[in-house]
């Protein structure tokens, strides 16, 4: 049987979780301005952490802020830049106090931003930050817009550098900047820290009675599957499909459990997505039959493929036949496997399948026929175990009474030592059984 892991990883390195992303989403939200003069109320009251002596804004100044800003809005960038432009141009120095520069230059930036030019847009928020007595909660604000536009530009080391700066200034970061500083780190491939910091974010929710988000979650499954926690990978799966029931985490589950050899778990996971349809790719529905197989239940993975085969799910290959072939003799449905192993036998390029085609047929009782498929695969050669081929065409042969014909294939599968004794065996049954029929024919 196929061992299925390395498909396993392949879909748990397909995490969806793209720091820039999240960081542009979060950005859309963080600036879309509030009117100026609510703004500056904002900033006053929230305030409160530390005593700063921030600059008045003027009323000149801020008529011209809000001129600027009122063409932003209305997307008009050129007017609302111009306007600003002419506020730094020829400036005495103090012309514009601290605070006023940093809304000058916060709002540069928001049309710099909307232009999607991100390094400009950087500069101008970075000289925000630059600005000395400017209130609080827009450094925190600023600082933390700079750490994801540094993330936008992929540049993950900075990001991570202006997130912690923030973090050292607020006193209630939320669970989304952990996360934020998680995808960081996990871009560079420091997973501890990725790992340590999307827990923090999920252990916030769940404090709070809120449902993890299914991003987060699959950040943390990949994270404890890369370090092998399979026990933890294995929790977070199982609260992803409480929350978010799909048929991938069904499938990587079921995986997951035969890692833990739990087998009669494994196989409960795979089944449960199978019998909700959810298993529409032929490679999953192999799988579901060889965890039949190996819960010892044929029938039920016989009905897997051939149900497959029959919708065209399930590719018609050589090997897909030979398992439905297998399935059924195993279930004790030789009728059905015959078929079925005919199939696999005709698509194959190698004489293997005819020879456990032969062996079926003689389960069946179709001598002839398992005289035929055994020479055909002997004839077309790549047979694994040429002697046992032989010593079932040699039973074949008996069963027809050709014993000449069964000594000779006796004695080719004895000249290997694997078959020696059965095929010694046999010889001696067969001139047992001849010599008794010699002595009933001559009346003794």
């Amino acid at each position: 049987m196929s061992n299925p892991q390395t498909w396993l990883r392949s879909a748990l390195l397909a995490v969806p979780v793209v720091a820039a992303q999240v960081a542009v989403s979060q950005l859309q939200a963080d600036l879309g301005f509030v009117p100026l003069a609510a703004a500056v109320a904002q900033e006053k009251q929230a305030d409160t952490r530390e005593t700063r002596k921030t600059p008045a804004l003027r009323n000149k100044v801020y008529e011209k802020l809000a001129e600027a800003q009122t063409a932003a809005e209305a997307q008009d960038f050129n007017t609302a830049a111009k306007v600003l432009d002419e506020m730094l141009a020829g400036r005495r120095d103090n012309e514009l106090n601290s605070y006023e520069l940093a809304n000058v230059y916060n709002l540069y930036a928001f049309i710099h931003y909307s232009r999607e030019d991100y390094d400009k847009a950087l500069q101008a928020y970075e000289n925000v930050i630059k600005q000395p007595d400017i209130p609080l909660a827009m450094e925190i604000n600023t600082r933390y817009t700079v750490a994801q536009l540094y993330f936008v530009q992929e540049q993950w080391q900075k990001g991570i550098t202006a997130l912690k700066a923030w973090f050292e200034m607020t006193d209630t970061p939320n669970a989304n900047a952990y996360v934020l500083l998680a995808q960081g780190y996990y871009q560079i491939k420091d997973y501890d820290q990725s790992l340590a910091n999307v827990n923090k974010a999920i252990d916030m929710y769940r404090a709070d009675g809120k449902i993890p988000k299914e991003q987060w979650l699959n950040l943390a499954r990949f994270l404890y599957f890369d370090k092998n926690d399979v026990n933890n990978a294995v929790a977070v799966l199982e609260e992803l499909l409480t929350h978010y029931p799909k048929k991938d985490y069904w499938v990587q589950l079921s995986h997951m459990y035969g890692e833990q050899k739990k087998e009669s778990v494994q196989l409960a996971a795979m089944e449960t997505a199978y019998v909700q349809d959810l298993l529409a790719n032929g490679t999953e529905q192999v799988t579901m039959a060889y965890l039949y197989l190996n819960g010892e239940v044929p029938w039920k993975a016989a009905k897997v493929i051939d149900k497959g085969l029959k919708n065209e799910s399930i590719d018609p290959t050589s090997k897909n036949y030979e398992i439905l072939g297998n399935a059924f003799r195993q279930a004790q449905e030789v009728d059905k496997a015959i078929p079925a192993m005919e199939q696999a036998a005709a698509k194959s390029d190698d004489g293997e399948l005819y020879a456990r085609l032969g062996n079926i047929y003689l389960d069946g009782e179709q001598y002839d026929q398992a005289i035929d498929a055994i020479n055909k695969g002997l004839q077309r050669g790549g047979v694994k175990r040429p002697d046992n081929a032989r010593l079932v065409l040699g039973m074949a042969y008996f069963e027809k009474k050709q014993y000449a014909k069964a000594r000779e294939a006796f004695q080719a599968a004895g000249r290997d030592k694997r078959s020696e004794k059965f095929a010694s065996q046999w010889i001696k049954y067969m001139d047992s059984e001849l010599d008794r029929q010699k002595k009933l024919a001559d009346g003794g």
